[in-house]
Order: C-alpha cells, then sequence, then structure tokens
C-alpha cells in the first residue's frame, strides 16, 4: 500500500507521455501526407529510425534503473521527449521531420513502459503484477485521449497545433507526475529484493547465451509486428475498405479502452490462470483479431470483434511480458534482462510499419494482414517453446 500513490502517479504520468510520444503518430499520418505529400514509405521511415533508437538505448535505460536512478531516467526522457514534440510542430521539410522522430524514440526508451516496469520490479519484486496492473489499466486510455485529441485539434487549428497539445500536457502533467512517482517508488524500493544483480553476479549478459532468451524474444517480436503494423497503418488500411473517416477514427480510439477491459478482466481471473495460459490467450487474441480485421471491407461491423480482441490481446500482453520475463529468465538483474528484450522488440516494432508499408506497395492490405497473421500464430508457437525451456 505505501507504493500506491507513487504507482497512480505514474500510472497518470505513463498515460501523458504514451498519448503524446507514440500514439501521435498514427493520429497524424493522414495530416502530414495531405499536408507535405511524403509518401507513406517516407512517413513511416521515421519512426522506424524512432523507435530502432528507442530500442538501441532500452539497456542502458535498464542498466541506469539497476543502480537506482529511476526517477532521474524517467523524468528526463519524458523532459526531452515533450520538447521535441513540441520542435515536431515547427518541422518545414522531410530532414527535419526525421531527426525529431529520432530524438523522440531516443527520449522514449527512458520514459516509457519498459523503463518503468524496470521500476516497478526493481522496487516490488514478486510483486509487481498488481502495480503493473494498474499503470497499464490507466494508460490503456492513452489511445483514446491521443486520437480524439488529434483530431480535434487538427480540425480546429490544424496539426501543428495537435503537436503544441502534446508538448503542453507532457511538460504542465506528465513530467511532474513521472518525476514525483518514480522517486516515491524508488524510496519505497525494499532492500532486499532491489534487484542490482544480487544474483547474477557473473558476467551481465550471461543470459544471451540461453535458448529461452531469444525464444521468448522473438515470440514476442512478432506479436509486437502484428499489433504495431496493424496500428500505424489502421487509418489508411480502413479508408481503403472504404470504412468512413469518422468510424475508423472511433474504432482506432476504442482500442484503448479494450485494453483497459482485457486487464480488468486479467485482474478478475488472474488467480485462476497461469501466466503461461494468459500469455497465449493473448497470442490467439491479436492472430484472430487479424482475421475480423480481414472481413471489415464486407462485414464492417466485424470492427467490433477486431478492437475488443486487439485491445484486450496487446493489453494483457503489456502486463504479461515483464512477469514472463521474470518466470522464465528470473529476476537478476532485470533491469539489463528486460532492457534487452526491449530492444528486440522494439527494432521489431520499428521496422514493422515500414514492413507494412512496402507490403502494401508488393500488393495490398489483404497481403498485410495475411502476413501479420502469420507472425502472431508463429509467435505462439515460440512462446510455448520458451515456457517449456525455463528452468523448473
Amino acid at each position: 500500500m505505501r507504493r500506491l500513490p507513487a504507482v497512480w502517479q505514474l500510472a497518470l504520468a505513463q498515460t501523458i507521455v504514451w498519448a503524446g510520444l507514440f500514439y501521435s503518430f498514427p493520429a497524424l499520418i493522414l495530416r502530414w501526407e495531405t499536408d507535405f505529400g511524403w509518401a507513406k514509405a517516407e512517413l513511416t521511415g521515421a519512426v522506424t529510425l524512432s523507435i530502432g533508437l528507442s530500442a538501441v538505448f532500452s539497456p542502458l535505460a535498464g542498466r541506469l534503473i539497476d543502480r537506482g536512478l529511476g526517477p532521474q531516467v524517467l523524468a528526463g526522457g519524458a523532459l526531452a521527449g515533450g520538447l521535441c514534440i513540441a520542435l515536431l510542430g515547427a518541422v518545414q521539410s522531410l530532414w527535419q521531420f526525421y531527426l525529431l522522430w529520432c530524438l523522440i524514440g531516443i527520449s522514449t526508451a527512458f520514459c516509457l513502459y519498459d523503463a518503468c516496469f524496470a521500476l516497478v520490479v526493481r522496487s516490488a519484486g514478486t510483486q509487481a503484477r498488481r502495480p503493473i496492473t494498474l499503470i497499464t489499466l490507466v494508460a490503456g486510455l492513452a489511445g483514446t485521449l491521443s486520437f480524439p485529441l488529434a483530431h480535434a485539434t487538427a480540425e480546429a487549428f490544424g496539426w501543428r497545433a495537435s503537436c503544441f497539445t502534446y508538448a503542453l500536457l507532457i511538460g504542465l502533467l506528465g513530467l511532474p507526475l513521472m518525476w514525483q512517482g518514480a522517486r516515491r517508488l524508488e524510496a519505497a524500493a525494499d532492500p532486499e529484493i532491489a534487484l542490482d544483480g544480487e544474483e547474477g553476479e557473473g558476467k551481465p549478459t550471461h543470459f544471451l547465451r540461453r535458448p529461452a532468451f531469444w525464444l521468448l524474444a522473438v515470440g514476442f517480436a512478432l506479436l509486437g509486428l502484428n499489433h504495431s503494423t496493424i496500428l500505424n497503418h489502421l487509418l489508411p488500411l480502413l479508408d481503403e475498405r472504404g470504412i468512413p473517416a469518422g468510424m475508423a477514427v472511433f474504432a482506432a480510439s476504442m482500442i484503448g479502452p479494450m485494453q483497459v477491459a482485457g486487464r480488468l478482466a486479467l485482474m478478475a481471473v488472474e488467480r485462476h490462470v497461469s501466466n503461461r495460459g494468459i500469455t497465449a490467450a493473448c497470442f490467439c487474441s491479436v492472430a484472430l483479431a487479424t482475421v475480423s480485421l480481414f472481413t471489415a471491407s464486407l462485414v464492417p461491423m466485424m470492427l467490433v470483434p477486431f478492437v475488443i480482441l486487439q485491445g484486450a490481446g496487446h493489453g494483457v500482453t503489456s502486463i504479461m511480458k515483464p512477469l514472463v520475463i521474470g518466470d522464465v529468465l528470473g529476476r537478476a538483474n532485470f533491469g539489463a534482462v528486460s532492457g534487452t528484450q526491449a530492444m528486440i522488440f522494439k527494432l521489431t516494432v520499428a521496422v514493422a510499419p515500414f514492413i507494412g508499408a512496402l507490403l502494401w506497395e508488393l500488393g495490398s492490405y489483404d497481403l498485410v494482414l495475411g502476413v501479420m497473421l502469420a507472425a502472431a500464430v508463429v509467435g505462439l508457437g515460440l512462446f510455448l517453446a520458451a515456457w517449456k525451456a525455463r528452468p523448473i
């Protein structure tokens, strides 16, 4: 209970930072395409580099958190990201657009879920599930905040005003909440479960030699490939299928609440279902969501099961990923282990929008969805193999 105020502060901060630094791209991609005339591949190349740099810096963020610098890491990332999203509202050329998204990507390595959850696990140890669940329950509304906010401000004042609005929210609300929450959580850390490498005094990268590490990393990465591709292409994908813009924005906005619904359902059944069973259900949910989206051009109401299954599956995965990493790979040097897992995950997520654009150019969004369905199914198999390979 002593951690609860800090957890609430981090939950609100994560909602705001995710809305501004992650969901702003899919929320504004059509505005940039129309305003600048840049191709989809050019636009998605920027977010590919952004997430790629986030991946590269994630292990560093994890190691710094292992050393007790969580508050500085999280607040510094939020501050840098807020400044960059403000500057994004003033871009005039493609190189400026790319530069700022690269800087945003670096900042997210230090302030989004992976860094936040490394601090939570450092503080709470085996009791981290409830704090992580609470943070993701609240932050699951980030897309619901971001899409309508971007749409309303862009319609009224232009997309540049949307960027400035994101920056104000981060600077005035997200940053102070992040700093205070992280400080309180670090102060509440139990020295006996603050995982500074106490159990892993050998080489800090010994986990890289374990097959389970790579099976788990690639399995989750394929699930991230599915979600990132579909999310970043959702509005143009639905436009190609003849879905009205208002309905498409509404569907995109409802993925966030479905993440929350999935997390609430997890809280209701978590005592009766293993981490393995819950995570396997996440992979199945995302695969079925892709199948639903296939049929949306013929039956627009299939957007309903798509939104429910995609949102719930991805939302619960955000909780289960750090817990499963601990179950399969142990909790020694958790910041370094989870940061390296995050690097592989984020590199895949980084190339996902670009891969989606290339697949679209080769065929259509039907081809994109076929590949994403295969990714979810293969990812499930790799996850199950990793679980089987864990130490008993």
